[in-house]
């Protein structure tokens, strides 16, 4: 109790303190009323499924390992067992959500297993020397012990079998034929298990090299054979069925996950629509996007021709050098509206604790546009690129575009977002969702829309661009993981339709693809947002809270699922068998 109250001392003490004659520091201390959580009991039992899972994670690193697979089904399946244990009719309204949400988690997980089980087999026809290889390495990973002469047999069979493949692959139908001998995606995840599985087999060959003669007597020549068989297989694979030297501009091929994937996907995100129902949303908000660049291009003198008019907003890029500055004064411009207009509670540490560095010109490829967190990354060409590409990266990154994307990536956008969520309910980061986590930064771009933040029409074309973006992404991510739109088709709907340059346009259409984000994630930031807003209508405008405190109770709750986020904040006790309902489409 003691200690308690001394902390409490000191905290109040830093927050008052002052220099004589100064004005007193603004507080780095939050108010007390924050330390007095109510005790819960589900964080301890997340937590310790997160470090548990942690480490059978460290350990069972060989990809597409059938051990790993097996002791991750065990591993959810008694945890899902021990959660159905636990006193759920006990529980408060915060318990509640947690063990709903491992629920959802574990489940999810599950089906993951099965789906990835379920692609392999389809990769593995192509690569049917695999399996062998990835059982020696899982062997050596768990620390089985490895006869030099059984291995040898297994390094030379796989070889004969790499022949075989190669033959094969030289003899059949390429991607340019009306049936080639494997689909483009089908064949990419093929090149990826042979690349993890060449790597594996690299780890497995270095860790007995040397230490262990026997072993290396037998291995070192047959190894060396394979390893190069499967280097010349993986290239021909690459040219004649997966296409990268025929898609240079793109180089994306993607792995489309087919609609029972997605349905999958939106189970676990708790979004109770269909992929359809999604792009007929997203149809309709391009649609209302479209009608505003409309009105803001007649506004500057261009009618309706919103093209000519985004032409013109592209044109007020900013001079070599002064970009760092620019962003400084829109962050400043965004943390001021928000304290002037009491929209959300900016804490003094998150204020004074972000940080920019600029992208490098091969991120640029990647992500053409500013990322964000506690340090913004912030796109602007080089002296390397060419003219082309230096215009096209200044242009898609004028003050007017930007001014939406250094709100969106600092504040009240990922930066506060992140810093609150590592700070209230910290168990909830397992539950890292875009329809959250970019849905909220979207949602303030929306907000600030309707409430004139933009006050030329230069300004809106420049949010407009952005919004129209994020319905832009549902149309193509779905539909390219339901098979109706190629990469190719999505870049073109993202000069069209929204106004891209065309190297901004690849680079978007590489980053949705190349594996590197769920296959929702595109999706979650206008879904998100729109979440966010109509339950801002029905709790804000609805009388029921005030705006200031709607976005702080958001970020004291940590990342959930936006039904979930509702249902915390109606104060709603969730049954323990839940299910998304809220239809938040109007």
């Amino acid at each position: 109790m003691r200690g308690a109250m001394l902390l409490a001392a000191a905290l109040g003490a830093a927050g008052l303190s002052t220099h004589a004659g100064a004005q007193p520091r603004a507080a780095l201390t939050p108010p007390l009323s924050h330390f007095a959580i109510a005790q819960q009991a589900m964080p301890a039992f997340i937590q310790r499924y997160q470090l548990d899972y942690a480490s059978l994670d460290k350990l069972y690193t060989v990809a597409n390992g059938t051990a790993r697979a097996r002791q991750m089904e065990d591993f959810f399946t008694q945890w899902r067992a021990a959660l159905d244990a636990l006193p759920f009719d006990s529980y408060g309204v915060e318990d509640r959500i947690d063990a709903v949400m491992m629920r959802s988690q574990i489940d999810f997980e599950l089906r993951e297993l099965a789906a990835r089980r379920q692609r392999f087999a389809e990769a593995e026809p192509l690569v049917p020397f695999a399996r062998p290889l990835i059982d020696m390495a899982e062997a050596r990973r768990t620390m089985q012990a490895q006869d030099g002469a059984a291995s040898a047999a297994v390094l030379q069979g796989a070889l004969l079998a790499v022949r075989k493949a190669h033959d094969a692959l030289l003899a059949g139908a390429d991607i340019h034929a009306r049936k080639p001998m494997a689909s483009r995606s089908v064949a990419n995840r093929a090149a990826q298990v042979l690349a993890s599985t060449a790597r594996d087999l690299k780890a497995w060959y270095a860790y007995y090299e040397g230490y262990d003669p026997q072993l290396t007597w037998w291995v070192k020549r047959p190894y060396a054979d394979l390893d190069k068989a499967m280097g010349e297989y993986a290239a021909s694979l690459n040219e004649r069925l997966v296409g990268k030297a025929s898609a240079r501009l793109l180089n994306v091929t993607g792995d489309p996950i087919g609609r029972d994937g997605l349905l999958s996907a939106l189970q676990r995100e708790m979004i109770p629509y269909t992929p359809e129902e999604l792009m007929a949303l997203a149809e309709k908000e391009l649609a209302w996007g479209e009608a505003e660049l409309r009105k803001a291009s007649a506004e500057m003198g261009f009618g309706a021709d919103w093209h000519a008019a985004m032409e013109k907003v592209k044109t007020t890029y900013v001079a070599p050098g002064e970009q760092p500055a620019m962003v400084r004064r829109l962050a400043k411009e965004a943390i001021d509206y928000m304290e002037a207009n009491r929209l959300v509670t900016v804490p003094e540490v998150a204020r004074r604790s972000w940080r920019m560095d600029m992208l490098s010109p091969e991120s640029q490829l990647i992500s053409p546009f500013f990322l964000g967190g506690d340090t913004i990354l912030v796109s602007y060409p080089t002296a390397e690129m060419t003219h082309e590409q230096k215009m096209m990266s200044m242009r898609g990154n004028n003050p007017h575009f930007s001014r939406a994307t250094v709100q969106h990536e600092l504040i009240p956008g990922h930066h506060l977002q992140l810093f609150m969520a590592d700070r209230y309910q910290p168990q909830r980061r397992l539950f890292d969702s875009p329809f959250y986590v970019e849905g909220w930064a979207v949602y303030w771009e929306m907000l600030l829309y309707e409430r004139n933040f933009a006050v030329t029409p230069e300004d809106r074309i420049g949010m407009m661009f952005w919004r129209n973006h994020r319905a832009a992404r549902i149309l193509f991510s779905l539909g390219f993981h339901m098979g109706k739109i190629t990469p190719e088709q999505a870049v073109d709907m993202l000069i069209q339709r929204v106004g891209h340059e065309p190297d901004n346009a690849r680079a978007e259409v590489r980053r949705s693809f190349n594996g590197d984000y769920p296959p929702l994630y595109q999706a979650g930031y206008m879904v998100g947002a729109l979440q966010l807003r109509e339950l801002k209508r029905e709790l804000v405008d609805g009388g029921k809270m005030s705006l200031l405190d709607y976005h702080d109770r958001i970020l004291d709750g940590g990342m959930l699922p936006i039904e979930l986020v509702r249902a915390r904040l109606k104060n709603e006790k969730v049954a323990r068998d839940f299910r998304p309902g809220w239809r938040f489409y109007k």
